[in-house]
Parts: C-alpha cells; structure tokens; sequence
C-alpha cells in the first residue's frame, strides 16, 4: 500500500490504515531517513492502541516501552546508534522481537537478518513540499 500525504494531520488515517493493514502482525519495522517522520507516526499508532503517556524516540535509551489497558506493553526501539548485530544481541533485542507485543522499529537494518519474516516493513520518503510517501508492505 502506498500514501502520499501532505500534512501531520494525514497520519491518524495513516496510522489507522496501517493497523488494519497489518491485521495481526505486531512487528513493525520503520525506515526513512532523519526527520522523515518515522517518530511521529509511531506516535500516532500509540496514540490508536491507547498509550497515555508521553511517546518520544528512545535514540539514547534504545527502547521505549508504553502500557495500554487493551495491548498491555508496547515497545518502541531505536537502533540508529548501534554499529552491528552483536551490538542489538547484547542489548536483548530478541526479547523484543518474540513476545506477542506490538514493537515498532525504527533504523531496522542493522537487524535485517534477525527480524520474523511476518512484520510490516514501512518506507517514509520525504517528498517536495513537505510531503511524504508512506509505503507498507
């Protein structure tokens, strides 16, 4: 599936859309480059699942994680500062990505190889005039 969208607004049909079409995955993987909006529609998502709290980017924690009343925990990685896989393996990043949580991704590739093949890949490209092109698949 792929959107073009052209405000903030835009995300909470997007992040709506997304949960449908993800249906029962709950592994999402974020890629786009810096300030692509890859935080902000994780906020939104959270926001769909019922997290009350604060969502922001974990870059210096590495891992976020959020209670909802109808998901329990959610986790929210950042791997934008690590160098390898040993680096994500040490940190229990399998923890993460083998419970029936949902766990939303961003900066995936330094994991690629360790991901479960039934998540959502989700690509944001900044486009001209502040636009984005959100794809999933």
């Amino acid at each position: 599936m792929e959107l073009i969208i052209t405000s903030i607004e835009d995300l909470v049909k997007v992040a709506n859309k997304l949960l449908q079409f993800a249906g029962e995955r709950r592994i999402m993987a974020f890629s786009g480059e810096i300030g692509a909006g890859k935080t902000t529609l994780i906020q939104q998502l959270c926001a769909k699942l019922g997290v009350k709290e604060s969502v922001t980017s974990p870059t210096f924690a590495l891992a976020n994680v959020y209670t909802t009343a109808e998901y329990g925990e959610i986790y929210h990685l950042d791997l934008y500062r690590l160098k390898n896989k040993q680096e994500a393996l040490d940190i229990g990043i399998e923890e993460y990505l083998y419970e029936d949580r949902y766990c939303f991704i961003e900066w995936p590739e330094v994991i690629s190889d360790s991901l479960p093949d039934d998540l959502v890949h989700i690509s944001i490209e900044l486009l001209e005039n502040s636009r984005r092109k959100i794809v999933f698949l």
